[in-house]
């Protein structure tokens, strides 16, 4: 089993970056492929990034495509979310996730076991 918690949300200004963060538990953790899912409002959660168990491969929703970079250290458990150019639109509670074997499912909800209780970004135009 894993155990998710995200770290990192926060007001910040349109324009500006945040870092978030997502500590896992378990001695697994290395084998697990990671993603980062949005959800605001009203709205339905929304894949943003993922990468995979080694690292070597990531995906991107085309909303943030080049203003976020998902990536992993493997030693401390933890992936990171940063977000650059940050938009208005980008507010929303954001998601860690782990999943096994479900790469093809990455963009989905549906290719994740694991979920943390998420963290608050909102960014002020």
């Amino acid at each position: 089993q894993v155990q998710l918690v995200e770290s990192g949300g926060g007001l910040v200004q349109a324009g500006g970056s945040l870092r978030l963060s997502c500590a896992a538990s378990g001695s697994t953790f290395s084998m697990y492929d990671m993603g980062w899912f949005r959800q605001a409002p009203g709205k339905e959660r929304e894949f943003v990034a993922a990468i995979t168990w080694s690292g070597g491969s990531t995906d991107y929703a085309d909303s943030v495509k080049g203003r976020v970079t998902i990536s992993r250290d493997n030693a401390k458990i933890t992936v990171y979310l940063q977000m650059n150019s940050l938009k208005p639109e980008d507010t929303a509670v954001y998601y860690c996730s782990a999943g096994r074997g479900r790469w093809s499912l990455r963009n989905s909800p549906l290719g994740y076991r694991y979920w943390g209780q998420g963290t608050q970004v909102t960014v002020s135009s």
